[in-house]
């Protein structure tokens, strides 16, 4: 499912440049699973986390320019790594033909790292939609403006966005949801315990009105308007935990229902400008939200407004703008919420930029020179494996009815995995990239795939299509399109190696493939049927005794607490931790199995049983430092758990982990089997 993100989600933080030449392929480091990585003198029993990852621990601090450095972090710095050679390749030999995928990321390429050019615009790319705000007249320009904005990309106000119908899964449906928020969350707005972080946010907005030509006094006051107004749109939004439930974010009306509902709103004018006015229904996510706006837009004057627009706008840009606007930027939104010292060299920006702008014209150059067709056929063959095992789980689960089995197992029969890439590659022959225009060629890009997305609505679904770049370092599964996904970026060392024993690729690719499988049936993905559609197709009785095996891990992961005083939120999380406690218990079987199949394979290396390599390849697929600014923004916004909690959290409830490592009641990991969940 595409979904759109804003100039400034898209294009990072960072205005720096990196002057260090790009590095062959064979001199990158490559992250594999090692015994070195360990820490022995730690009891597994005690603290499994730092008994497989102690040592790499210590050795690896979080480096400057990052928030966080874990083991997804550090194959996606190899991936981007190998990106840089294929983009300045691309950019300093470019392609004859101006539409293919080579030229068009070479030149994206170019007009990102010509610091030079980027200084002489300062910020003319984005005066003309300053002129539009200040000569802004009345409800019909305002909706005509924030169409043309949010189809290039420029958040602000509410959000919008195409995907399959949760309840019509084989058609696209227009959806409108919450938004207009400049801090990561409402409870930054709203929350003590981020009180700082809004003071400073109040500097931050003043110091970019003062970029834009405003006197101190001036912006500080333009900051309080925009803050107090944004708090509003806080205090309307639901909070990320609520946003989880699919039932109630799922409230479909007509246009007509829409604007009676909220007329302040020139919803017309809006949908005509958006070249969508021939939308009949829509998907309002948080119905309440746009209640608050309608009376905002009545309530809140005029020129309150204009403040707020152009502050959306230059922040949604400044990362793509001069050194000035840019650096303020990163100071907020890096320094401040993430804790992070300093940017990204400049040419991993522009890479990051090209990947969300023309994500599978550069994922078709990373595949041809970077993923092996037997990786790709491997991994079938893991998948397949992993999926026996959970279609027998599901044809034996003794708390489950035979009524909703069978549902279950319908849904599983229509269940689809894709590997490494599309089968076809997405055309941008229709978006123009200049080598002089780095603001546009983002704008036009994200503009290109808006409108694509629009003219879908009320179309059939195209099943083919994916919704991470095949260089993406993670995986997903679709719950109305009913499959699992697997980019060519993570299917590298640590998760997938092909050098490797079966017992370290069901622990790390294995219990990720597990992972995904099992979000079909986890607490929101059990609530879609077999054909993708959002329909409760439990008993009463089933659906009870789910949720009663739900909350252990709730009230489990509840418990952990990363820093004083901030824990876990457990329904929050509840989603990826059903998913990995189911992950590794299918992928565990799985690999048993597959010993059992080729007895020879039951090896002890490196002084470990291929059970103990397992459950130390999955724990090593959780190594992680995080910063701590970056620790409590994600408590708040992050669905997963902190990785140091999902490296053991489901491995306490796992008979296989116990018997491996010799756990006795008493030991700080143990849990008394009628205390242990079992859910998948």
């Amino acid at each position: 499912m595409r979904t759109f993100r804003s100039a400034a989600a898209i294009a990072g933080i960072a205005m720096a440049v990196s002057a260090a030449p790009a590095q062959d392929a064979a001199t990158i480091a490559v992250p594999r699973f090692s015994i070195q990585h360990m820490d022995r003198t730690v009891s597994p029993r005690t603290n499994f986390f730092l008994f497989a990852n102690g040592t790499w621990v210590k050795n690896n601090p979080v480096p400057a320019d990052k928030a966080r450095w874990a083991s997804f972090d550090e194959l996606a710095e190899r991936n981007w790594k190998l990106i840089r050679t294929l983009l300045e390749e691309a950019a300093s030999r470019p392609d004859p033909d101006p539409k293919s995928p080579r030229r068009q990321v070479g030149d994206f390429f170019a007009s990102a790292i010509d610091t030079n050019r980027v200084e002489q615009l300062a910020l003319r790319p984005i005066q003309t939609d300053l002129d539009r705000v200040d000569a802004l007249e009345g409800p019909d320009g305002a909706a005509q403006l924030l169409a043309d904005w949010h189809q290039r990309g420029i958040s602000a106000v509410f959000s919008i966005r195409v995907g399959p119908d949760a309840k019509k899964s084989d058609t696209y449906a227009l959806y409108l949801g919450q938004g207009g928020l400049g801090l990561p969350d409402r409870d930054y707005y709203l929350a003590e315990g981020f009180a700082k972080q809004l003071t400073d946010y109040r500097r931050h907005v003043a110091n970019m009105f003062q970029l834009l030509g405003e006197g101190a006094s001036d912006a500080d006051y333009m900051a309080g308007k925009i803050i107090a107004l944004e708090t509003e749109f806080a205090k309307a939004s639901r909070s990320r935990t609520d946003l989880r439930d699919q039932e109630k974010n799922y409230n479909k009306m007509t246009r007509a229902d829409l604007a009676k509902r909220v007329p302040q709103v020139a919803w017309d004018a809006y949908f005509e400008a958006a070249g969508i006015a021939h939308v009949r229904d829509i998907v309002v996510r948080q119905p309440e939200f746009f209640d608050a706006l309608g009376r905002l837009a009545e309530e809140t004057e005029p020129e309150t407004w204009q403040m707020y627009l152009r502050w959306h706008l230059i922040r949604s840009t400044a990362p793509l703008l001069q050194a000035k606007a840019a650096d303020e930027n990163f100071r907020f939104y890096g320094t401040v919420l993430q804790g992070q010292p300093q940017p990204e060299p400049r040419w991993q920006r522009a890479s990051r930029l090209i990947d969300a702008g023309l994500g599978e014209a550069l994922g078709q150059l990373f595949v041809e020179k970077h993923f092996p067709a037997e990786a790709r056929t491997r991994m079938a063959e893991l998948v397949e494996n992993v999926k026996a095992v959970f279609k027998d789980r599901l044809a034996k689960l003794d708390w489950m009815s035979e009524a909703t089995r069978q549902e279950a197992l319908r849904k599983f029969e229509r269940f689809t995995p894709k590997i490494g890439h599309p089968e076809k590659f997405r055309d941008y022959s229709d978006v123009e990239i200049r080598r002089d225009d780095l603001v546009g060629n983002l704008q036009r890009a994200v503009q290109a795939g808006t409108r694509r997305d629009y003219r879908r609505i009320g179309q059939t679904v195209d099943r083919s299509e994916w919704g991470m770049t095949p260089q993406t370092v993670n995986a997903y599964f679709s719950p109305t399109q009913n499959e699992i996904v697997f980019p060519a970026g993570i299917l590298q060392p640590p998760f997938f190696d092909l050098s490797l024993d079966d017992a370290v690729n069901y622990g790390a690719i294995g219990s990720v493939i597990g992972h995904e499988i099992t979000h079909g049936y986890d607490d929101q993905g059990r609530k879609y049927d077999a054909q993708g559609n959002l329909r409760d197709w439990w008993t009463a009785d089933d659906a009870k005794e789910f949720g009663e095996r739900a909350s252990v891990l709730v009230q489990q992961y509840g418990a952990y607490e990363p820093l004083p005083g901030a824990k876990v939120n457990g329904q929050l999380t509840l989603g990826e931790n059903i998913a990995d406690l189911g992950g590794t218990s299918i992928a565990f079987e799985a690999l048993q199995r597959a010993l059992a199949k080729e007895p020879s394979k039951r090896q002890t290396l490196d002084g470990f049983t291929p059970e103990q390599r397992f459950f130390i390849a999955f724990a090593q697929a959780w190594r992680v430092n995080t910063r701590e600014a970056e620790i409590r923004r994600r408590l708040v916004v992050d669905s997963h758990a902190p990785p140091q909690f999902r490296a053991f959290g489901p491995l306490v409830h796992h008979p296989g982990f116990i018997a491996a490592f010799g756990l006795q009641a008493g030991d700080p990991l143990w849990k008394a089997p009628d205390e242990r969940a079992r859910i998948w």
